[in-house]
């Protein structure tokens, strides 16, 4: 129990999550996590991104010595299913470099397109052929403005990136004359 400036006692609502050296919370990671770890890292956040994002979504849990324990168990086990997702993952980029896929888009007469043609476009295109990619696997250095042959990186996972071809063509005009 603690006092408030008033004098009355009240109980905390939660326990005091562990912090570290450098004043955030200790997490124990259950899913890997771009930028921040592997899946079995104990990682040091602000309390904000593990209140709000980290804990509610699953993504983490707090660092208990019994949850350490717990990972150093099954480590092995987290590795060999790491490695399995490795593997599928390169599957699929190397099925995804032997892929071109074709967008259609209206151009004028120089090659410029009126619109652009971004990661959602080509989400679509992939769809249609048989791969389920997000939008935020899709790297692009900007939109595609022009007609053309681009190869564009998709990130599948945190160590395996693809090749794509995408050609960006004039859509075909109904209006034939002759």
């Amino acid at each position: 129990m603690t006092k408030t400036r008033s004098g009355r006692k009240f109980k905390r609502p939660y326990k005091r999550l562990p912090t570290g050296e450098n004043g955030g919370i200790q997490l124990l990671l259950i899913h890997n996590i771009e930028h921040l770890g592997k899946q079995g890292d104990i990682v040091e956040v602000k309390p904000g991104y593990a209140l709000n994002y980290l804990l509610p979504h699953g993504m983490a849990t707090i660092a208990t010595d019994h949850h350490k324990r717990m990972v150093d168990k099954h480590r092995e086990k987290l590795r060999e299913m790491e490695l399995e997702k490795l593997k599928s993952y390169q599957t699929l980029a190397d099925e995804l470099g032997k892929q071109s896929i074709t967008i259609e888009a209206n151009a004028n007469d120089e090659g410029h397109l009126y619109g652009s043609v971004g990661p959602q476009e080509i989400v679509g295109a992939l769809k249609e052929a048989g791969f389920s990619l997000a939008n935020d696997q899709i790297r692009l250095d900007g939109p595609l403005k022009e007609l053309g042959l681009y190869t564009v990186r998709v990130h599948l996972h945190s160590e395996v990136d693809a090749s794509l071809k995408v050609w960006v063509v004039p859509t075909a005009s109904d209006d034939v004359q002759g």
